[in-house]
């Protein structure tokens, strides 16, 4: 008996140790960087009532847990410098060594935030000349939580910045580092909490939405349930979405039929490929998908050497023709390219069958429509175009990151109130569905995080949209260049910046575009300027007035910098268009007077209004400033909006 109460009391007194740890959340390791000039909030957990001690620098300030075990202690401001060390004693005691004062920014949004470097441009030579110690990136762990989280979740820690790491960092966020680095000389943090496929009412927290008259009602519908209470209340909402688009049940076991070139698919709903489902009647699915297409071949083709190439496939596929497979890849960025065995084709009609699984984000066939071919012998089959498609089933996991606040709880709100300078912001293509609804949801956004971190209205620079092959111009309406125009929107804003990126393309039916390095360095132009007092010209040509002679307008600008430019030899300038009373647009001949742009069309005697790169696809259009800057998209009517119905729901 006494020795077991001896064992119970070795247990108890452990566990009491154990309980008494403290800790501090994960975006508090060795190599990180603390933001300069501004008071450095050090948080974490304790027993209750411990006495907590903190030491930086020349610092040493103490407090006590509340009753619940939690404390936060703000040490005063530092300069710039480092490496210093950080400890945090309690009944335990805690290092972070290799610290650094300096200036920290969040980059966040969707794939193209996330995309890296070593999926940029020139990346085996970026990577080669990195090594740069100043320089630090953390990868904030990909989670959702239907509840605001006080921890973030980051299995990465901080990376010091050399060619074996710098590999996996945000692109956009590094190169906009290595161009503040290279004019102020003092380290550079980024913390990257960014997802590919994300809408941005995942990033609004929950009391953002209940103070918005335009989100109230929606928000006051979501659930306050467990993930996986949500995961099966949103599979559930999809399979009578998807069942209702397909006149039938999903059904798994019969799947194992449907690449069978006997399958009868005349009842099969159609999509264009190649286009991403998202943004088709399919919309927003991850899950398993089957595509199917007919062709007819010749006796004489049948027997030569074929080769099926299907551009890329977001993100898995294994392909079938006649039934039998001819290649699969696991890789939603790769081209595929399978060769048909002899004897697979027949003379008449022949099926090519695709089983698609998008694990995330966009899905299906996508690329360039001359990527989607059959080559045979010395003759090209098209591919591109219409084809069946039926839903094998729907992903049943808890990444239900399209409900609204659930990244914010998960990755936003527990880094709150670590300091840092400002945001980039590189999201939008998500929403390009919903773009007139996107002027509210963007600026409730930037004033929710700014309420939640009260560090006043702090910069929160931006990407717009990149050139994009979508659906839609200026006569039948374009959401893209819709939520371009909800982005310069924004711009009312106090603190914020926006960069142009219409011109940083070499194929507008990529969605990622790879020269993330002019994205980091307009970035940095705008921080330069705005925040580091390095005056220079940060943003291009912006639509001010106009002025209607006759036949032509006069159109002014404002940031010209030291002039307007076009690079066009002839001094053309592409991507205006103007209407008249009747509402139609033509193509606007348009050339440069006096730092002005003069425009008119043969097709429009009494000019009214001007759209200026309102397509998805702008990357024709010329107009810049002489530092390089592209013109602004934008119109001057509101006679049509493809997207102002359009409605965020649950």
């Amino acid at each position: 008996m006494k020795k077991s109460y001896i064992f119970l009391l070795i247990l108890l007194i452990c566990g009491n140790s154990i309980q008494a740890q403290v800790s501090l959340p994960k975006i508090f390791a060795d190599n990180m960087v603390l933001q300069r000039n501004t008071p450095i909030p050090v948080w974490g957990l304790a027993s209750a009532n411990e006495k907590v001690e903190v030491k930086f620098n020349q610092q040493t300030k103490t407090i006590k847990a509340d009753k619940n075990g939690k404390w936060l202690i703000r040490l005063d401001n530092e300069t710039a410098g480092g490496p210093f060390e950080l400890t945090i004693k309690g009944k335990n005691t805690i290092k972070f060594k290799n610290v650094l004062v300096g200036e920290v920014w969040l980059c966040t949004g969707q794939s193209n935030m996330e995309w890296s470097v070593i999926q940029s441009n020139d990346a085996k030579k970026e990577i080669t000349s990195a090594n740069n110690p100043m320089i630090r990136h953390i990868k904030i762990d990909k989670e959702i939580n239907s509840l605001p989280q006080q921890i973030v979740n980051s299995s990465n820690s901080w990376q010091v910045c050399y060619s074996t790491t710098v590999g996996n960092f945000t692109a956009a966020g590094y190169f906009f580092a290595k161009n503040i680095y290279n004019e102020l000389k003092i380290p550079i943090g980024l913390i990257n909490a960014s997802w590919g496929g994300t809408n941005i009412e995942t990033w609004i927290s929950r009391e953002g939405f209940e103070s918005s008259d335009e989100f109230a009602e929606m928000i006051s519908g979501m659930p306050k349930i467990s993930l996986d209470s949500l995961s099966k209340f949103k599979i559930k909402k999809f399979e009578k979405r998807i069942e209702t688009l397909q006149g039938t049940k999903i059904n798994a076991e019969n799947a194992n039929n449907f690449k069978e070139a006997v399958y009868d698919d005349s009842n099969w709903p159609e999509l264009n490929q190649p286009e991403l489902w998202e943004h088709q009647s399919l919309g927003e699915l991850d899950g398993v998908v089957w595509l199917r297409r007919p062709i007819v071949i010749s006796a004489e083709d049948s027997k030569k050497q074929a080769v099926l190439e299907l551009s890329k496939i977001d993100d898995d596929d294994i392909t079938y023709v006649n039934g039998i497979e001819v290649g699969s890849t696991n890789q939603w960025d790769a081209f595929r390219k399978y060769t048909i065995p002899n004897g697979i084709l027949k003379e008449g009609k022949n099926i090519i069958a695709i089983r698609v699984t998008d694990t995330g984000g966009g899905g299906g066939i996508y690329g360039d429509p001359t990527d989607l071919k059959l080559v045979v012998g010395d003759s090209i089959v098209p591919l591109n175009g219409i084809w069946k498609f039926q839903v094998e089933s729907i992903k049943k996991t808890n990444n239900e990151n399209s409900f609204p606040s659930l990244c914010y709880n998960a990755m936003i709100h527990p880094l709150i109130p670590y300091a840092f300078k400002g945001v980039l912001w590189y999201q939008g293509e998500s929403n390009a569905s919903r773009s007139y609804q996107y002027q509210k949801a963007f600026q409730l956004m930037i004033n929710n995080w700014r309420q939640k971190w009260n560090q006043g209205d702090f910069p929160f620079y931006f990407v717009q949209l990149a050139s994009f092959v979508t659906e839609g111009n200026s006569n039948e309406g374009c959401g893209w260049a819709e939520l371009r125009e909800a982005q310069t929107m924004t711009l009312s804003l106090p603190n914020t910046g926006m960069v142009v990126t219409t011109d940083l393309v070499t194929n507008p039916r990529e969605i990622h575009p790879t020269n993330k390095q002019d994205v980091g360095k307009r970035l940095a132009a705008l921080a330069l300027n705005n925040v580091y007092n390095k005056s220079m010209v940060c943003s291009g040509p912006m639509y001010k007035s106009m002025e209607i002679q006759e036949n032509q307008i006069i159109v002014s600008f404002d940031d010209i910098g030291s002039g307007l430019y076009t690079p066009d030899k002839y001094g053309y300038i592409k991507g205006f268009e103007i209407a008249g009373e009747d509402q139609v647009f033509h193509y606007a001949t348009a050339f440069i007077k006096d730092n002005k742009v003069i425009l008119s069309s043969n097709e429009v005697e009494n000019p009214m209004a001007i759209h200026y790169s309102w397509v998805g696809d702008a990357s024709e259009s010329n107009l810049f400033n002489k530092e390089g800057f592209p013109a602004v998209p934008f119109r001057t009517d509101q006679w049509k909006s493809v997207t102002k119905e359009e409605k965020y729901k649950i």
